[in-house]
């Protein structure tokens, strides 16, 4: 197995390798990574989950009382939000993410709506703020100094009952660079509302207003600001890869489609440049949130240089754009990405006449 892309070691971001994106679940070692801080290490005896705010019972929870809540699993597609950041012109600043920082994983915990049914949330709450065990300082926040992840959502999305506290990943235990012992997936949702480490949960009357949801993890567009929230529609093309080698003839080209704000009603497949796009086939997803599997076949006749985009539509009706609207920290980035690889006349390794 091919190890993730370093992109930054401390503190530690990695892409998932693009021979892993073969099958629909991504191997665990593989998944790619997200951290704004030094990895934070919990103790499993001593954790406690601190539920408060507008909540009829305050609680503090550990593992065993969280075990014991009815199981729920799903398969969640989740993407970075700067994933593809340098394919953005001018590059803006942030981590520079190519076309790896998106995979798919089974996640099994506990659905949050029955978490906070045990804290009987009050009519006034309209959010939920949710608090990671990890910080660190940062200059530029409104108050500079120790800053801690943290992000707010509404509470009928906290409440949806494919929102969950995850504690497994794939059948194991969480890892520590995924969030042990406690993560939160939030189906649909770019990654960084899957907050990990999770310690605490807030019920709020008010918008949250913390630093990672006013100054980052924001599309800021000419002064315009509005926090990131839902992953846009978007495709990938998994084979072939990018700088493969493939014989001149019938070519097979699959990938991956995910939105969300709906199902994939459609991809398509341009081969060279131009607007010639043909219907791609699609397949069945493992779920509701996870990628949808399609393939296309094109004829190529002559050897060269073989360039390949595909575009996929959800059933809200938005389609993948050729240029993303550029943001000064560069999240969102869902445009059509081509791929480049070579026609060889004959198969490849095999010996010239």
């Amino acid at each position: 197995m091919s190890e993730p892309r370093v992109i930054k070691t401390d503190p530690y971001n990695a892409e998932t390798s693009s021979d892993q994106f073969a099958t629909t679940v991504t191997p665990t070692a593989a998944h790619y990574v997200r951290s704004n801080f030094d990895l934070p290490v919990l103790d499993r005896d001593g954790y406690r989950l601190t539920i408060g705010g507008d909540v009829q019972h305050e609680q503090h929870l550990d593992l065993h009382t969280l075990s014991q809540l009815p199981a729920f699993e799903a398969r969640v597609t989740m993407e970075c939000a700067g994933n593809d950041r340098l394919g953005m012109r001018p590059i803006p600043a942030g981590e520079p993410w190519a076309s790896g920082a998106v995979a798919t994983a089974t996640w099994g915990g506990v659905r949050l709506a029955d978490v906070l049914a045990r804290v009987q949330p009050l009519d006034t709450a309209r959010e939920v703020i949710v608090t990671g065990a990890d910080h660190g300082p940062r200059d530029d926040a409104l108050t500079p100094g120790v800053v801690s992840f943290a992000r707010g959502m509404p509470l009928e999305v906290a409440t949806h009952p494919d929102t969950m506290l995850a504690l497994t990943m794939n059948g194991e235990p969480l890892s520590v660079a995924h969030g042990a012992p406690v993560r939160l997936v939030v189906p649909g949702w770019y990654g960084m509302a899957n907050v990990k480490w999770v310690v605490g949960l807030t019920l709020s009357r008010e918008r949250f207003v913390g630093y990672f949801q006013q100054q980052r993890y924001v599309y800021d567009e000419g002064g315009m600001i509005r926090p990131v929230t839902r992953m846009r529609v978007k495709s990938m093309i998994t084979a072939p890869v990018e700088g493969e080698t493939v014989s001149a003839g019938s070519i097979t080209v699959r990938g991956w489609a995910w939105s969300g704000d709906g199902g994939i009603t459609r991809v398509e497949l341009a081969v060279g440049g131009g607007d010639a796009w043909q219907d791609a086939t699609l397949g069945t997803p493992d779920g509701p949130h996870a990628w949808t599997p399609w393939q296309a076949t094109c004829v190529v006749d002559h050897p060269g240089r073989l360039v390949l985009r595909s575009r996929a539509t959800d059933s809200s009706g938005a389609t993948q754009p050729d240029v993303s609207p550029w943001n000064r920290l560069g999240y969102g980035n869902n445009a059509v990405r081509p791929v480049m690889m070579h026609v060889s006349a004959s198969p490849p390794g095999a010996a010239n006449d």
